[in-house]
């Protein structure tokens, strides 16, 4: 966890440090921490500290705990059915809707974070892939003309990150991961709707399918909730 430097907002920097530590571990799920424990680590004030815990407690990855501080959550099983859910909810049609709307420009971005993501899949690097993979597809919901879309998705995808799992080396390949964004690629090229929004439901119910099964080997699955098909018809 670096020091922050006051050239942009010490609140936005410190949320960015502290999402970071809590992805990358070194903020345990379950552990408890003051707002003055972490503003002497990021050597700051308590109140970008405290401003910092309000977004990401809003964001479901911290809860304050009365009188003791904040602790660091971590989703269940059932957190990761329902977040998969709603991203397909959102990404389907708003892969529908960028096929018709992309620009030359973004279409561009999009073949570029696919090529990054084929170089990281090729040396095996598991952080850059999954990287441009986030670009990706933030570049389809913006595409979409929808920001906040586009934002929001980004946090469902730090929420799954909170809970330390991939699918990568353990149900699939960066290779496989890689070849389903071609398809997705493939239908925005020929401007394709239909075929965008198939391919999209194809990779996140792929995705979904295989991060719950493995998942649900250590922890009591209870009862699946949704059918795909059901949920997000086409």
């Amino acid at each position: 966890m670096k020091e922050i430097k006051a050239d942009r907002s010490l609140a936005d920097q410190v949320r960015g440090s502290i999402r970071d530590a809590i992805i990358e571990g070194q903020l345990e799920p379950g552990s408890l921490h003051s707002v003055q424990s972490l503003a002497i680590v990021f050597n700051v004030s308590r109140t970008p500290v405290r401003e910092a815990l309000i977004d990401l407690s809003s964001a479901g990855m911290v809860e304050f705990e009365r009188n003791r501080g904040v602790r660091i959550l971590q989703p269940s099983v059932q957190d990761l059915e329902e977040i998969m859910a709603i991203r397909a909810l959102l990404e389907v049609p708003s892969a529908r809707r960028a096929a018709t709307r992309i620009t030359e420009s973004q279409l561009l971005e999009l073949r570029a974070s696919l090529e990054q993501m084929e170089k990281a899949a090729e040396k095996q690097d598991e952080v850059n892939a999954m990287a441009s993979d986030r670009r990706f597809h933030e570049i389809i919901n913006l595409a979409a003309d929808n920001s906040r879309l586009a934002n929001y998705v980004d946090s469902l995808r730090d929420l799954i990150l909170t809970r330390g799992v991939s699918t990568v080396g353990r149900s699939r390949s960066l290779t496989a991961v890689v070849r389903e964004h071609h398809e997705i690629f493939d239908a925005m090229e020929r401007q394709d709707p239909d075929a965008a929004a198939r391919a999209m439901k194809g990779h996140l119910v792929n995705t979904a399918t295989l991060l719950l099964r493995q998942e649900t080997e250590t922890e009591d699955p209870g009862t699946v909730r949704f059918d795909w098909d059901e949920l997000v018809p086409g």
